[in-house]
């Protein structure tokens, strides 16, 4: 299985999935965890699963859709943001099985790392 994370390493509420990396290949070395720029080409799996940080929730949760998330205004090619690029690729046919690991901004370390161990066992 492989797991894309998504994350700024310059904002601090968008950082936490990259500093999760280490002990989440601890916890599931049977997993490739892969740092992937959301705005740029990359492989699409036929089932996809994203870990990331989900501005508006509280609680950690799993999205099985984009159509919990409501797209971030887009004046210029520089407001494309994951949402907008993950739409385009359902759009062309590329993109079937989606499940994002959402994440809240400020939620503690072990908390996140809970979570995500427990939806990847379940998932």
């Amino acid at each position: 299985m492989i797991v894309y994370i998504f994350g700024n390493p310059d904002l601090p509420e968008d950082s936490l999935p990259l500093k999760l990396i280490p002990e989440l290949q601890k916890l599931r070395p049977d997993v490739v965890f892969e740092i992937k720029d959301p705005n740029e080409e990359w492989e699409v799996p036929s089932e996809l699963t994203v870990i990331d940080t989900v501005v508006g929730i509280a609680e950690p949760r799993i999205f099985a859709s984009l159509d919990a998330f409501a797209a971030a205004p887009r004046l210029t090619t520089h407001d494309f943001d994951a949402y907008a690029n993950l739409k385009w690729l359902q759009k062309l046919g590329r993109l079937k099985n989606l499940r994002i690991i959402g994440l809240p901004p400020g939620i503690e370390l072990r908390k996140a790392l809970d979570f995500i161990r427990n939806s990847l066992m379940n998932g």
